[in-house]
């Protein structure tokens, strides 16, 4: 069967592009969380070679990648080899196959690569359709599913634990069928990352990487970090941003009225970078799921940015805190059942706000 396998590259041509990309040396690379592609054929064969970025070598927070066919997960795997082929799909018969390729990890530790894709089918590979409605999420840890896997709260990290498709942001988009983007980065704040000491971490600033295609210690193709890579707005023009962080921050300005304030402001000035990419698209700024007690300041943020611009395409919605009841995930991070009812709630929200 394999010498009649026609064989195509990653390209809009043949797949739908999903979350920030980058195409280098025919090669289709994914760092932020839930990136990936889409695509369909009518055929009894497909198989998929990814490659893998300079962390595969290591062993240490390898990059995770889903692939479903016709809406089941049948690989789940952490990229450890530089090259790796998997026959996902295989039928004596033809069949109308949808696969779906998606990064469950996040982009800071790890990215990873879609060579090729070959199928048994006579007419090919085409893209998946674009949904009705598209939505950027702009977030940390919680929009990346971090220890969404792994149920107990005292474990620490692993991107073998993380699973973006577990998330509210996920999950809502789901919810209102809509293709997203997501920018996301565990630890990451508008002032701060998280810090467990009164200083300042200034190297993880989400602000710092929005423009670009994405912040990791892999390199694209061993040589190409995805923070030198300038984004391209035109690419994906969302209809609506959601942001959600503070959570990181908060760990810094906890109940020091100046560094709250701060918070405010620089959280205004992140807003017009958004808005200045993105000039049509109404914003929605959330936070609350692990503490809301810098929400008051989200609202503050909005009202100072409206004043300031004029701009009133921009709203605020606060989250329900997580219950211990609901579980937790590593860390103390949200679990299946908060990030479930977060997205419903959010999606609620977002049919009101968008009358979607």
């Amino acid at each position: 069967m394999t010498e009649h396998m026609q064989v195509f590259k990653a390209t809009e041509t043949y797949v739908k592009l999903t979350g920030r990309t980058h195409y280098s040396n025919d090669v289709l690379w994914l760092a932020l969380s839930g990136s990936g592609i889409e695509f369909s054929f009518y055929g009894t064969k497909a198989e998929i070679t990814l490659k893998a970025d300079n962390i595969a070598l290591t062993g240490n927070n390898l990059a995770r990648i889903g692939i479903c066919v016709n809406g089941v997960r049948v690989i789940d795997d952490q990229l450890d080899t530089l090259l790796r082929t998997y026959t996902i799909f295989e039928s004596e018969t033809e069949q109308e196959v949808r696969v779906k390729v998606t990064k469950l990890s996040e982009a800071a530790m790890s990215t990873a690569g879609i060579q090729e894709i070959a199928v048994h089918a006579a007419d090919g590979i085409k893209p998946a359709p674009a949904k009705v409605h598209k939505i950027e999420f702009i977030g940390d840890s919680i929009t990346c599913g971090y220890g969404v896997d792994d149920e107990d709260g005292l474990h620490s990290f692993s991107t073998a634990t993380e699973d973006v498709t577990k998330s509210y942001a996920y999950l809502t988009a789901r919810h209102l069928d809509a293709d997203y983007s997501m920018v996301s980065y565990s630890g990451y704040g508008i002032i701060t990352g998280y810090t467990e000491t009164d200083q300042r971490l200034l190297t993880h600033l989400l602000p710092d990487y929005y423009e670009q295609v994405g912040k990791s210690e892999g390199k694209f193709d061993a040589v190409l970090l995805p923070q030198d890579i300038r984004w391209d707005f035109n690419r994906f023009v969302p209809d609506l941003i959601v942001i959600n962080l503070g959570t990181n921050d908060d760990s810094y300005t906890r109940d020091d009225t100046g560094k709250q304030t701060e918070y405010a402001r620089e959280y205004a000035e992140f807003l017009k970078m958004v808005r200045r990419n993105n000039p049509r698209t109404p914003i929605l700024c959330t936070l609350g799921i692990m503490g809301d007690r810098l929400y008051p300041y989200v609202e503050q943020a909005v009202k100072g940015y409206s004043q300031e611009t004029g701009d009133s395409n921009i709203s605020a919605m606060k989250f329900d805190v997580q219950k211990a009841a609901d579980g937790y995930a590593s860390d103390s991070h949200p679990s299946q059942a908060t990030h479930s009812k977060a997205a419903r709630k959010l999606t609620a929200h977002i049919k009101g706000l968008m009358e979607w």
